[in-house]
């Protein structure tokens, strides 16, 4: 079998052409290190006032030699009124890409600041945006750590030590599980719940984690939440006879076709509805590839046309197939707009309205200046944590990045699956939006419903919940309001 090439379909790889180095620049001395800070502050949420400290600082990684390895960037959130911390809750949370820093779940949803954005998250801010607070943060429940994993961030490979040796699937877990390691040591949590929150490809981090921290360094989770991610990448990926991508967008075109009115009815209903058809009546068609009957082929694009709003002759021109790009062009190319990737709630107007597929994704561009300048201000003014080189938002100097899959595809399902095994407690949190285009819910469904050899006991601490917005769903505001009662309902029952 043929090595595949992979297509990370990831919050921040889009960008990552436009800001990609080689990583075989050779290291070069790295300025002075920032001091660490720490502030105090406080933030009302649920009506009462919660006081708490946040530090602004590296955590320097050391081979087994004691030589300095790298430095790990991260902004950690303790609330400072609890009697004894070393039972209280931590949540360890990461964005993905590869190559992203944590900014968006840090100001976005999880920390007592967010990224204050306009309506439903669908529209861009005026610039410049600034930071607010936020009281739907979880920082009450639970004390909060963002980590920049090596390149991202202001987290750089230390002098004589290449970064690409951290850029990789099994490098990238091994660093931040030796981060968190260290965390938890210096801080003296060994008895506190331990929480995972990866968006992106931060759950495909998360699923590698559970394994190596309980494995390598005998720590047992207490849970891990998947945002918008997905577990094996043959859940996305269409080539040859492989369909299952095609299955596993459908029910997605269906929230997405609804949310634009295309279609009608109970959208709930429509979408498991439609995954009923895509894993079944859809699946057994698309096997039969050009042995299908046209009587066949003709029924399946009037109920594909049902289900997405793109006309039945559009899905016989494309052999009942259609990928996301192609989606997102099609569905209100007649109206002159293309739909966002991350968000596909997000409509611009089109710079090509005859192309294939759109040529940037709105919902994207809409997010990235305003979190990059909104933390850098408050990095700076708040915070008071400077440095002379630039804050790497996301990044492509983490390309080529090794999957350690030769000749296969990149699939951590079964390491959650092992995690959850050996540790009969660790209960894992599926979050997911309607409009994702980016990671569809079905990609991290069918990787779960596979795990075939896992205990009854263990699939019953798996919860799924979804959510009316994209990728990053929290943006949206009545979604933000669902999440933290979500995580907060997760948290308080693994602590019983």
């Amino acid at each position: 079998m043929a090595a595949m090439r992979f297509f990370p379909p990831f919050a921040l790889c889009l960008a990552l052409s436009a800001t990609a180095a080689s990583a075989g620049d050779p290291p070069v001395d790295p300025p002075k290190p920032a001091a660490p800070q720490l502030r105090e502050s406080s933030i009302l949420i649920a009506g009462q006032k919660v006081p708490y400290k946040v530090t602004t600082a590296k955590i320097r990684l050391d081979q087994d030699d004691g030589k300095p390895r790298a430095s790990i960037f991260h902004v950690s959130y303790e609330r400072s009124d609890v009697t004894d911390p070393s039972t209280r809750p931590v949540m360890f949370a990461f964005n993905g890409g590869p190559g992203s820093s944590a900014v968006w779940l840090h100001l976005g949803v999880l920390g007592p600041k967010r990224v204050a954005l306009p309506g439903d998250g669908t529209q861009a801010p005026c610039p410049p945006a600034r930071v607010v607070d936020n009281p739907l943060s979880i920082l009450d429940v639970c004390d909060l750590v963002f980590i920049d994993p090596v390149s991202t961030g202001y987290s750089r490979a230390e002098k004589d030590i290449k970064p690409e040796e951290f850029h990789g699937l099994n490098e990238d877990v091994e660093s931040v599980g030796d981060f968190i390691r260290r965390w938890i040591t210096e801080h003296e949590r060994w008895s506190s719940p331990k929480y995972l929150l990866g968006e992106s490809y931060g759950g495909i981090r998360a699923a590698g984690l559970a394994n190596h921290l309980q494995s390598r360094f005998g720590m047992s989770l207490n849970g891990v939440v998947l945002l918008s991610t997905l577990l094996d990448f043959a859940t996305l990926q269409t080539s040859g006879s492989n369909d299952l991508g095609y299955q596993v967008y459908l029910p997605s075109f269906t929230g997405v076709a609804h949310f634009h009115k295309k279609i009608s009815g109970d959208r709930d209903a429509l979408v498991r509805e439609c995954t009923d058809f895509a894993f079944g009546a859809y699946a057994s068609a698309l096997l039969k590839g050009n042995t299908l009957d046209d009587k066949s082929r003709r029924e399946l694009a009037a109920k594909l046309a049902g289900f997405t709003g793109i006309d039945a002759a559009v899905w016989l021109a494309h052999d009942l197939r259609l990928d996301a790009g192609f989606f997102r062009a099609e569905l209100l190319r007649k109206e002159g707009k293309v739909l966002g990737r991350f968000d596909a709630r997000v409509a611009w107007d089109a710079a090509d309205q005859a192309a294939q597929a759109p040529a940037c994704d709105p919902s994207y561009e809409l997010a990235y200046g305003a979190f990059a300048t909104a933390l850098l201000d408050y990095l700076g003014r708040d915070l008071g944590y400077k440095e002379d080189r630039p804050y790497e938002v996301l990044t492509g100097k983490v390309n080529p990045w090794r999957w350690d899959a030769s000749n296969a595809i990149v699939n951590v399902s079964g390491r959650l699956g092992d995690a959850m095994r050996d540790n009969p407690h660790l209960r894992v949190l599926v979050m997911a939006g309607y409009t994702d285009l980016a990671t569809p819910p079905e990609g991290v469904a069918l990787s779960l419903r596979h795990l075939l050899d896992m205990p009854a006991a263990a699939r019953a601490n798996i919860q799924t919940t979804r959510y009316d917005g994209g990728h990053m769903f929290y943006l949206n505001p009545p979604d933000l309001v669902k999440t933290r009662a979500d995580l907060v309902q997760f948290i308080q029952a693994g602590n019983r």
